[in-house]
């Protein structure tokens, strides 16, 4: 005989069903709509696709070049092995400090992962890398770099925000401004700050699921993010919701009452195609498809490794839906299926390649002084800032292996914002179309590397190649 649900677990299930379901169409546009008016890009409707769920289509002719779209991101993070080469905002993904700043810190943490002292013992070198090709500087040189007592020629030309800390007090987070500082506190970090002010009823916890996502995949930290963002709205709906009722919950709400505002909170991230992880990541090269399911399983429990460890640091009873396994795993399938990388230019290379466009005279006088630190820092001096982001607007974007459009940062876009700019003229009606992979590949191998997003292309171009 089948044991049967009881009433309360049948519910919670068919909420969860609820929160992975596509919303109705009305709401969609709605949502969309309103988004396209923040974003000031009048220019631009999503609309239903029979095919592809939905598509962006253009409501005014683009010319070459114009741009299309400045997406700004719901969620993003800086890869971890990024954070080395790169001193950004948390929120906006700025670069802050200065170049002397920059600099001097990427020597400094280098050196931390190498060695303190060189091979002598001197305590006064640091070595700035294992790497032969580079150049050693002096322990004192590099920390005059770091707290600005030694300017480098026009770095004045390069002024960068100053850095601004984390609200609650970890060191891991920093900003270009106070806005930025709130703004992700207010939707993001105040859940996920190790520090004394965090909102984490665990920060030990915290610290170890920070640590098994550094290990082994930080397409978990985004995953966290995207539930910190739903837990914290939730709490500001349900506030404004229990003071227009006249505080009408005395006690803990009924879960009938508690999960109308958890949908809506939802509603931003219910948006995003999803599928769960461990079906749609891609196969690796290296593993046979006679141990395809054995993988899977392995990132099923990975994911599972990490859903505890999120659980316990910052679980909330009223959002126990969100810390679902099958909601994690569709929240992390989001990603892996609509994510676009997050490139934020250098500004440590602009200023070398500045040096090196001065008249000679300048040049030869700037090199003394900066030549040494270009040494030091090798090849990696042009590094920029990377990471993994969602973009609303953008994911809406079908691909083509003949687009009309392209992510491309522009010399002006200093942050983490999609930039969306036309690669040919645009007509009023037509679908705004980029390439999710390298469209200048074979046929074969176009439709391969598609097939890690669940789809055949069927572009002009594939029907014209295809068998």
């Amino acid at each position: 005989m089948e044991a049967s649900i009881c009433p309360i677990d049948a519910q919670f299930s068919g909420q969860i069903s609820t929160l992975l379901s596509p919303p109705p169409l009305p709401q969609v546009q709605e949502y969309f709509e309103a988004l396209v008016a923040e974003r000031q890009c009048s220019g631009l409707r999503v609309k239903p696709d029979s095919e592809h769920g939905k598509g962006v289509y253009s409501e005014v002719d683009f010319q070459e070049g114009d741009l299309v779209l400045k997406d700004q991101m719901l969620v993003g993070a800086q890869h971890s092995s990024n954070k080395i080469d790169c001193l950004v905002c948390s929120f906006c993904f700025r670069f802050i400090g200065s170049i002397e700043l920059q600099i001097g810190r990427k020597l400094y943490l280098e050196v931390l992962g190498v060695s303190a002292v060189d091979e002598c013992g001197s305590s006064n070198e640091m070595r700035c890398s294992s790497s032969s090709g580079k150049t050693r500087l002096p322990q004192d040189t590099i920390q005059s770099l770091m707290n600005g007592s030694l300017r480098l020629p026009c770095s004045e030309n390069f002024p960068l925000p100053s850095v601004v800390p984390c609200v609650g007090g970890c060191e891991e987070a920093y900003y270009c401004s106070k806005t930025c500082a709130e703004a992700d506190w207010d939707s993001f970090h105040s859940l996920l700050c190790t520090g004394h002010g965090s909102l984490s009823p665990n920060t030990e916890a915290l610290l170890k699921f920070m640590k098994h996502a550094n290990e082994t995949n930080d397409i978990f930290i985004l995953a966290a993010k995207v539930i910190s963002f739903t837990i914290l709205r939730y709490r500001k709906l349900k506030a404004a919701n229990v003071e227009q009722q006249e505080k009408r919950y005395t006690s803990k709400p009924c879960n009938s009452c508690i999960f109308p505002l958890l949908l809506e909170a939802w509603k931003p991230v219910s948006m995003g195609f999803k599928r769960r992880w461990w079906d749609c990541i891609a196969l690796p090269e290296d593993v046979d498809s006679c141990d395809e399911a054995e993988f899977r399983m392995q990132i099923k429990d990975l994911a599972f490794e990490s859903l505890q460890l999120l659980k316990e640091a910052i679980y909330d009873e009223e959002c126990a839906q969100l810390f679902s396994l099958d909601i994690y795993g569709h929240i992390i399938g989001m990603f892996e299926l609509n994510n676009l990388d997050l490139v934020v230019a250098s500004p440590v290379e602009d200023y070398f390649l500045y040096i090196d466009d001065l008249p000679p005279s300048q040049k030869k006088e700037a090199e003394k002084i900066t030549k040494p630190f270009l040494d030091a820092l090798g090849e990696d001096y042009s590094i920029s800032c990377q990471g993994t982001a969602f973009f609303p607007l953008q994911s809406c974007m079908n691909h083509s292996c003949i687009p009309n459009a392209k992510a491309f940062k522009r010399e002006e876009d200093r942050d983490g914002q999609a930039t969306i700019v036309a690669l040919r003229p645009i007509l009023k009606e037509e679908e705004i179309t980029i390439s999710y992979i390298d469209e200048d590949l074979p046929y074969e191998e176009r439709q391969e590397l598609l097939a890690d997003y669940g789809f055949r292309c069927k572009c002009p171009r594939c029907t014209e190649e295809g068998p």
